[in-house]
């Protein structure tokens, strides 16, 4: 039984020791493990703080601003509200001022119309007056007479005379003006190309040639079925020929001049003296 009894404590002893160890080993484990959670909960704390106290110090910071901002704009608002009194201060001064100017304006507009309608009242009396008066009408015609004979002048001053005394048309407006004289009549006329013969008046008239540069044409003209040729004739220099039993010439004056085109007019007198037929000449 003794034997029995340590066999027991052997086998009692040998499973013992094992499991110790184990126990051992799990307690050191669950120390490390303790201890490695301990560090690293400090660590998180201490991370923590430290943003806390980061975001606080941004906050006083921030708090600080705004409150330095709001002083700022309370000033200024006060500065505003200065302005602004003293701008509606001077705005009804203004308006005042305004007021009074336009009625002054009004006032002189309504003046100046009273003074105007007198005054043209008194103007188409006074007119009136006068175009009743005979003598007024007297000076009328003879001013109109003497502007008659001034612009009669100036129209002669103005064009050129012939070596025959005749004026010489440079246009179709100064040929309505000696229409207007009434000495003459005159037969405007154009001509397209040369060698085609155009009647004109009493005479047959066809381009030979021109030269545009220098002002220059050459033309024969028929009358009385006799022919005379007239080269490098100058523009405005007038041609003159007879009509048999007529002592006042008639003349023809070319004032234009274009490519193979001339213009111009023949002056034909009112009144011819009888005389012995001539033969037809030009100078």
């Amino acid at each position: 039984m003794s034997e029995e009894y340590n066999a027991e404590n052997k086998s009692g002893a040998s499973w013992q020791l094992p499991a110790i160890i184990v126990l051992g080993l799990v307690a050191v484990g669950g120390l490390a493990f303790g201890w490695n959670a301990s560090s690293k909960l400090d660590t998180t704390q201490q991370q923590v703080a430290t943003q806390v106290s980061t975001l606080k110090t941004g906050v006083e910071q921030d708090m600080s601003s705004l409150k330095d901002r709001l002083v700022q704009d309370e000033k200024t608002n006060a500065d505003l509200q200065g302005d602004l009194t003293v701008v509606t201060n001077k705005l009804k001064i203004t308006q005042g001022q305004l007021k009074k100017a336009r009625a002054e304006a009004a006032k002189a507009v309504a003046d100046t119309s009273e003074k105007l309608t007198a005054l043209d009242t008194n103007v188409h009396t006074e007119l009136a007056t006068k175009a009743a008066n005979d003598d007024l009408k007297t000076v009328d015609t003879k001013v109109v007479g003497v502007r008659t004979d001034l612009d009669s002048t100036q129209s002669d001053l103005k064009m050129a005379r012939s070596e025959l005394g005749t004026l010489i048309a440079r246009n179709h407006d100064e040929i309505d003006q000696l229409r207007r004289l009434g000495e003459r009549d005159y037969v405007e006329f154009t001509i397209a190309g040369k060698n085609k013969p155009q009647k004109v008046g009493n005479v047959t008239v066809e381009l030979k040639g021109v030269n545009e540069k220098k002002g220059q044409f050459s033309v024969a003209m028929t009358t009385e079925d006799r022919s005379l040729l007239k080269k490098n004739r100058l523009m405005n220099e007038p041609i003159f020929f007879y009509l048999s039993g007529t002592k006042i010439p008639e003349e023809l004056v070319i004032n234009k001049v274009g490519k193979d085109t001339v213009s111009g007019y023949v002056s034909i007198p009112k009144a011819n003296a009888q005389a012995p037929a001539t033969s037809t000449s030009g100078k």
